[in-house]
């Protein structure tokens, strides 16, 4: 079983989310690429997928959307499990909108989709970006679960390797 791995991230966070996840299925035995969606140019040779993207706005990325969309068919044929990460200031089991990216969601009706808390680090964002994050209450800090990221990453892994 090969799987591609892509994560959409502005400013690393979902990019290190997805190279956990990855680590825990390649100790499982299971080959995995990882990329940037707007770098994939096919699909051909993946037997599954993960999509992860940042969350700015209740959207995922344009990148992570317009890979959905390019890729429809190719996804919809193949297993699809999916994550997004964001609202970094959310205390833990308090996501206000799970249906955030519903629409995206629709078009590969993934597996399973889960929402993991990110990190909120204003120095690394634009004035504009910085000043949404504070009207909507976003509290500085990593709030990322390492410990949820590692089980889900375990529990796509063991879920494969049953249907193997």
């Amino acid at each position: 079983m090969k799987f591609l791995l892509t994560t959409s991230s502005r400013h690393g966070s979902t990019d290190e989310i997805g190279a956990a996840i990855a680590k825990e299925l390649r100790v499982a035995g299971i080959d995995v690429d990882q990329a940037h969606p707007e770098d994939v140019t096919t699909v051909e040779g993946y037997d599954a997928f993960i999509l992860g993207s940042a969350v700015y706005m209740t959207k995922w990325t344009p990148e992570a959307v317009a890979f959905t969309e390019r890729f429809r068919d190719e996804l919809a044929a193949h297993p699809v499990w999916a994550f997004s990460v964001g609202l970094s200031g959310l205390p833990k089991g308090e996501i206000a909108d799970p249906n955030r990216i519903g629409p995206v969601l629709l078009l590969i009706e993934p597996e399973d989709h889960v929402t993991f808390p990110g990190r909120f680090a204003p120095t690394e964002l634009s004035l504009r970006e910085r000043s949404i994050a504070r009207l909507g209450g976003a509290s500085e800090g990593d709030f990322r679960d390492w410990d949820s990221v590692r089980q889900w990453g375990r529990a796509i892994a063991t879920t494969v390797l049953a249907r193997a």
